[in-house]
């Protein structure tokens, strides 16, 4: 949060920067901003290069996106690589040993700062709009690749961390180096090269708009009907396109000669039009029922006590489990029947079994929903 705060506010201070009103004879200055903020006033002013004289007293805006990395990775080991068979692999979509899924998705993080990189550093990184195009296709690839390679759950998360690395690496690699340059030259007497600090420039307005797709994608877990279905990397992508559109239309809104623009709300109406879509492509659809006869209560207890208790139970018999998910108990009928809400839910969005750990087959699931439809529970 304090990362993507500092870096949408310095995103709106660049967009509002105007010519200073009352120059004071100090060169260089390419723009100011006042502002009123905490009971008082502030004058910030950015310079075309770098002032004449170094302060004593330079802050520096990094530690937000490298604490940011370094947990995100620790969860991210801790939960979906320490426990793949439950979080990352679906034998259904493609059957992976622990080691070849974690290898896997190191390989789809580390890789894609690798491509994305060599595409900035190419000829196409002094040409902006094929840049964002060749990043754009990156980007498809990494969420069709992904949602065909792990189960929806988890190839949501390691999207999120391939967009989240190449923005970090960015501060890293690019961003802070250029402005260490850019103080180095002017310690040293040195006329500063402006292509770092431009280049820098570059990569930050790319981590503006990746940032609400990597929001998205950090919660996504609690929203599993965008990610347990068959097209689940085409809601992937068109999230992430409208969370970018959303991004641009904020930026936009804050350059002046943009307020006044018919096009200024374009970017917006993207966004809204793409939600609007992805909501009525996942809302919930009336089906004909399957030709499957409602099963009694004697084989509904059966189906949950192999499939569901191994998990639901006080005492989970099943590996890597010490505790119930979510505190739900499904060791009787009666329990069953008092969070049936909640596990029809989960029966239809595929969400449970967790990474179907317990081999849950569809007959057994629709089976479940049409006994979770016609019990008096349900109603």
């Amino acid at each position: 949060i304090a990362w993507i705060g500092s870096s949408f506010y310095f995103v709106w201070l660049d967009n509002h920067l105007l010519p200073p009103e009352r120059p004071d004879g100090e060169t260089g200055v390419a723009g100011e901003l006042w502002a009123v903020h905490g009971g008082g006033f502030y004058r910030a002013r950015k310079y075309a290069v770098a002032p004449q004289v170094l302060p004593r007293t330079l802050h520096w805006f990094y530690w937000e996106a490298y604490s940011t990395w370094i947990t995100g990775m620790v969860l991210l080991c801790a939960l979906y690589f320490l426990q793949a068979d439950a979080y990352l692999i679906d034998p259904s979509v493609l059957a992976l040993s622990r080691p070849a899924a974690v290898g896997i998705a190191l390989a789809f993080i580390t890789g894609s700062w690798v491509v994305y990189d060599g595409l900035c550093r190419s000829a196409l990184g002094r040409r902006p709009r094929a840049l964002a195009v060749a990043v754009a296709l990156l980007v498809a690839v990494l969420a069709c690749g992904l949602c065909h390679v792990f189960g929806g759950r988890g190839a949501f998360i390691v999207y999120g961390a391939c967009l989240g690395t190449i923005m970090v690496a960015n501060v890293f690699f690019v961003i802070i180096p250029g402005q260490r340059e850019l103080v180095r030259a002017k310690q040293e007497g040195r006329d500063p090269d402006p292509w770092p600090g431009l280049r820098g420039k570059q990569r930050s307005v790319h981590n503006t708009y990746f940032t609400l797709p990597v929001l998205f994608v950090m919660i996504s877990n609690h929203y599993a009907m965008t990610w347990s279905g068959p097209g689940n990397w085409l809601v992937l992508l068109a999230l992430s396109f409208a969370g970018a559109s959303l991004r641009a239309w904020f930026v936009m809104r804050h350059k002046p000669e943009w307020r006044k623009s018919a096009t200024a709300s374009l970017p917006l109406i993207a966004s809204l039009v793409t939600l609007a879509l992805v909501a009525a492509a996942l809302a919930p659809m009336s089906e004909p029922r399957a030709a499957v006869a409602a099963p009694d209560a004697a084989r509904v207890q059966t189906i949950i006590e192999e499939r569901c208790t191994p998990c639901h139970a006080r005492r989970p018999t099943l590996a890597g489990f010490n505790a119930p998910p979510n505190g739900i108990v499904l060791e009787s009928m009666d329990q069953l029947r008092a969070h049936l809400p909640e596990v029809r839910k989960q029966l239809a969005l595929r969400a449970m079994p967790l990474g179907n750990l317990t081999h849950m087959t569809d007959a057994e699931r629709t089976q479940l929903l049409l006994w979770a439809g016609t019990s008096p529970g349900a109603l």
